[in-house]
């Protein structure tokens, strides 16, 4: 089995990596406002923020005095 001489370096192996890329990113559908989205993210729609279809933060529509 061959093993290296000398340690690479973390800078050596990511200019190597930097070659492989994701074509593009994966966009899902939201279940509840029907948005398209990418994958584990939270989104926007109407004043709401969404994650996994339930609503996290509503935003306030104007100052309350």
């Amino acid at each position: 089995m061959a093993h290296p001489k000398h340690r690479i370096s973390q800078t050596r192996q990511a200019k190597r990596r930097t070659h492989y890329k994701i074509e593009a990113p994966n966009v899902s559908t939201c279940p509840t406002t029907g948005q398209p989205h990418m994958f584990h993210r939270a989104h926007w729609h109407e004043g709401k923020l969404y994650y996994k279809g339930k609503v996290l933060i509503e935003k306030e529509s104007a100052k309350e005095d």
